[in-house]
């Protein structure tokens, strides 16, 4: 295994936990805006625009 590689496995949990902290945080604030939410809704939207960000950011970094 690299160093890259390295580096990135041990980041990888605090990755995860920012993500999941990203996801909850934009599930509280979208609790606020709409209080009469579909939860199972608001999930599936806010990982489809996490997703589009993720793969955005995967066609930016293409070449590196």
């Amino acid at each position: 295994m690299d160093e890259t590689t390295k580096g990135v496995e041990a980041l990888k949990n605090e990755i995860r936990r920012e993500m999941r902290a990203i996801f909850k945080l934009n599930m509280t604030f979208e609790g606020w805006s709409v209080p009469e939410m579909d939860d199972g809704e608001a999930a599936r939207e806010i990982l489809r625009v996490m997703q589009d960000a993720l793969d955005e950011l995967k066609k930016e970094n293409k070449d590196n």
